[in-house]
């Protein structure tokens, strides 16, 4: 494990676009995003094909390759932003120079898709990398407190973290309209399992995750404890037969926790059908797991280390997950 620098007020921020474009967001949000991470004391800078476009909304591989190499072999670059999300970060993967990243160590932090890229490097490299917002999610106008205070406690200082749940959260398409927001009380964590874990954090984006079975990008998962959340694209069903591929992972049997991020609305994933799927997994008998997390797809989200370590007590209703190497 190699813990990048942490970032610094007067630090530099390089958003890149390893998925989907930013020439697609308009312009306001892009300051709005600017203006609260200037809040933190970062200054931003746009990677050179981060604004490339083709027919799906992406750009060429050469191009989002050579802009995450020219970010981290950057020396006025402190940490990297990653745009947006979407469904092609994998692609990067082959073509990456893991040793150049490795030899310039730097917050590396999106979610999402980004979890292929983000694990990948981590894995490679031993690097420990951020699940955590892209650049657009500092767009955000309203409830976007818990997020940023977030990022700020694990990019930007060195103790220990106990993460708490957000007070309300959100899944309304606020880039549509920043004013006609919902906020929903957030009751906290779900208790599935109780017990005790310690161990490496692994996980993100769990259809994402999955990607990177049986190839040399997957790190081990033996002594970990994993943290899953998927999109609106997941149904129940789907959720179930994902979870349970990465139960017939090698090294399964000696991961130490479960935390499963909050679900959107349109998985019409319904209170009672996570445990009953949780519980038809006698895998997950023996360890512990709570549910409906403040990170993924629902907003605010919490930001967590890939690689990093934690520990998870989960004692009747009381949670406590505190992330211990960051």
């Amino acid at each position: 494990m190699q813990i990048p620098p942490k970032l610094q007020p007067d630090d530099t921020i390089c958003v890149v676009s390893p998925a989907e474009s930013l020439a697609q967001f308009p312009a306001d949000q892009l300051e709005i995003a600017r203006d609260h991470l200037a809040s933190l004391g970062l200054h931003t800078t746009i990677a050179d094909h981060a604004r490339e476009r083709d027919m799906f909304d992406s750009s060429p591989v050469a191009s989002r390759v050579a802009d995450l190499h020219a970010a981290f072999a950057d020396p006025h670059v402190h940490g990297i932003l990653s745009t947006i999300g979407g469904y092609n970060s994998n692609q990067l993967l082959r073509y990456l120079d893991y040793d150049l990243i490795g030899e310039h160590p730097k917050v590396f932090c999106g979610f999402s898709d980004i979890t292929a890229l983000a694990t990948a490097i981590y894995a490679k490299t031993g690097l420990v990398t951020y699940s955590g917002p892209h650049f657009l999610m500092f767009a955000m106008q309203r409830g976007i407190a818990y997020t940023l205070n977030s990022f700020h406690d694990c990019v930007m200082k060195q103790e220990p973290l106990t993460v708490m749940p957000a007070e309300t959260w959100s899944d309304d398409a606020w880039y549509l309209d920043q004013e006609d927001r919902t906020f929903v009380p957030n009751p906290g964590y779900v208790v599935i399992n109780e017990g005790r874990a310690r161990g490496t954090l692994l996980g993100g984006h769990l259809g994402t995750f999955t990607l990177l079975h049986g190839t040399e990008y997957m790190p081990p998962l033996a002594g970990s404890i994993l943290l899953f959340e998927e999109d609106d694209e997941a149904t129940p069903a789907h959720f179930d037969r994902l979870l349970q591929a990465v139960i017939h992972q090698p090294g399964f049997a000696d991961v130490q926790g479960l935390i499963i991020g909050r679900f959107q609305r349109a998985t019409q994933m319904r209170d009672d059908q996570l445990p009953h799927i949780v519980r038809s997994k006698p895998e997950l008998a023996r360890m512990p797991i709570v549910a409906q997390a403040s990170f993924g797809h629902t907003t605010p989200q919490f930001t967590f280390p890939i690689g990093g370590k934690g520990e998870l007590v989960v004692e009747g209703n009381t949670v406590r997950f505190t992330i211990t190497a960051h």
